[in-house]
């Protein structure tokens, strides 16, 4: 048990790295940066004489749209829920997590892009080299995330059944599936690059802007996000179960899935309706 002394006395900066430390093992750098990131321009919310009151005046003055504004919360949410639980060693009450008395913001409910299989055609077409090609086409196909597909090393590529091991989120491994066309791309390029274990000469933010230029070339959506709505939506409209949907893209609950693919049910509704009413 810790004292009531130490824990009055116990300063933000102390506070969040004991927090950082009580993560689970395998935890990403850049989860760990994106904590500090947040963490740091909320020091004036963290702390044991914090209100609910003071957590939402704070979320309400920032300067930032609502998804912003959301993702201040949602750190906030994980840090008190660890600090008013038995994790933490605090053994404060749990009634009194000021996080309790304080509202989500309100998100905006958008329907997010994804992109059709010619647009997909078109990126792959307008790419610059072949590495780039390939890279997009991986996206399409796999629905990767962006660390996915940068930490992919020559060994992890199953080229006989189309697989790749990949490590997930949470320090998991799963599998990504690519198809032919893919196939072809990653062995031309492949085939010109002498490999030091990674298969690309890019890191994640190499990629990141590479697709920002074709972004700006083609006027399409192109980034990783986009690429991974347009893996589960393809699916999903041409009759895949959500169930499968979701084990192919290392999604942890179909509710993730249908989050995805929003707009392919929006477009059966509307199909359904537009069926009806002929």
């Amino acid at each position: 048990m810790v004292e009531q002394r130490f824990r009055k006395t116990a300063r933000p900066d102390e506070l969040i790295q004991q927090f950082l430390e009580s993560r689970p093992d395998g935890i990403s750098p850049l989860t760990v940066k994106y904590y500090r990131g947040y963490f740091g321009r909320a020091k004036r919310v963290i702390g044991f004489d914090i209100s609910g009151r003071d957590i939402t005046h704070f979320l309400k003055s920032l300067k930032c749209t609502a998804g912003g504004k959301f993702a201040y919360y949602r750190c906030l949410k994980t840090f008190y829920i660890w600090l008013y639980s038995r994790k933490s060693g605090y053994n404060l009450d749990t009634q009194g997590n000021p996080i309790l008395d304080v509202d989500a913001p309100k998100l905006d409910k958008k329907i997010l892009p994804s992109l059709t299989p010619p647009q997909l055609d078109y990126l792959v077409d307008q790419a610059c080299c072949t590495r780039d090609k390939a890279i997009i086409s991986l996206f399409a196909d796999s629905g990767l995330r962006l660390t996915e597909l940068a930490n992919i090393e020559a060994h992890n590529i199953d080229w006989e059944n189309h697989l790749i091991k990949v490590k997930c989120k949470g320090n998991k491994e799963g599998y990504a599936v690519f198809g032919k066309k893919t196939d072809a791309l990653l062995k031309q390029w492949l085939g010109s690059y002498e490999n030091n274990g990674k298969i690309w000469d890019l890191n994640r933010w190499g990629i990141s802007i590479m697709l920002q230029r074709l972004k700006e070339k083609t006027g399409l959506p192109c980034n990783p996000h986009t690429f991974r709505r347009t893996f589960a939506s393809i699916l999903a409209k041409r009759g895949v179960d959500s169930l499968h949907i979701m084990r192919l893209g290392r999604w942890s609950s179909i509710q993730m899935v249908q989050h995805y693919t929003k707009s392919v049910q929006f477009e059966d509704s509307l199909k359904l309706y537009s069926d009806i009413i002929k």
